[in-house]
């Protein structure tokens, strides 16, 4: 019988304690940059602070002391799907009135990552890479997907892997931008922004509805509930379409395609005709 994870360390929770003050004394702060606004939130700050305390080198946290964090983790993220689930009670029937459409953004996330991401993968020269970098948005349930099928050191596991750090390092950031540029055009409902956020991953989902309410102030419980309905239904919904969609989509374009437009085969032309 396995022993059960350590869920205690009086430096773990120390630290934590320091970097949830120093991150809130920060505060959010938001920078123009002409097109658009980035919005900074306390979570980066939060990040930033413990990547670096975390780097071996400078021995601030052992791997035994990470490894409880890593335990925590779970249990801090059961306590913000309970918050969202209190927030999701009382506008459960403007929920089921947007039905559809919140199903139906999946098919946005089939067209970017896949239909986009993939012939640009195989353009810049990645081989098998491709196919984890590409079926999804890679968070953690999509992670556990490959390695399940591929195994975590395989090309594809290297591939969504690769995507996952990108992501938790750039994703927030760039959404933040994106979202600020977007509204500002008024082409878009807010609330539609909102179902936007919801990309299956929760910093993603907090910088674009921080942006947001920041813009729309008036609908920020609105635009929270559906935000955090779209990224509830992704993260369900979307781990079976990852499983019988997207990822069998992502191998067979990856077959087709590869001999087209991978790097190998150009460089094969290219010594043809010189």
């Amino acid at each position: 019988m396995s022993a059960k994870p350590s869920m205690f360390s009086w430096k773990v929770h120390l630290f934590v304690l320091i970097l949830v003050c120093v991150s809130e004394l920060i505060g959010v702060h938001e920078l123009g940059l002409g097109i658009g606004t980035i919005t900074l939130f306390p979570m980066l700050y939060a990040l930033i602070i413990g990547s670096i305390m975390s780097i071996p080198k400078l021995k601030i946290l052992k791997k035994k002391e990470m490894q409880i964090s890593a335990n925590i983790l779970g249990i801090s993220f059961m306590l913000f799907i309970a918050k969202l689930g209190t927030m999701m009670g009382p506008q459960l029937m403007e929920l089921f009135k947007s039905g559809i459409p919140l199903l139906l953004q999946e098919a946005g996330h089939i067209l970017g990552t896949i239909i986009l991401g993939l012939p640009i993968a195989l353009l810049i020269g990645m081989k098998r890479e491709t196919i984890g970098a590409t079926f999804s948005i890679d968070r953690e349930p999509n992670l556990a997907i490959i390695s399940e099928k591929y195994r975590s050191d395989s090309p594809e596991g290297r591939g969504a892997l690769g995507v996952y750090v990108c992501g938790t390092l750039f994703g927030a950031l760039y959404l933040s931008l994106l979202t600020s540029v977007i509204a500002k055009l008024d082409i878009f409902h807010p609330l539609s922004l909102a179902m936007g956020a919801g990309v299956g991953s929760g910093s993603m989902m907090a910088a674009v509805t921080g942006t947001l309410v920041t813009i729309y102030p008036e609908q920020a419980d609105t635009i929270a509930v559906f935000s955090g309905g779209a990224n509830l239904i992704t993260t369900l919904l979307g781990t079976y379409i990852c499983v019988f969609i997207s990822l069998p989509l992502t191998e067979f374009l990856y077959n087709k395609l590869n001999p087209i437009l991978g790097r190998k085969h150009r460089n094969e032309i290219k010594n043809i005709k010189t």
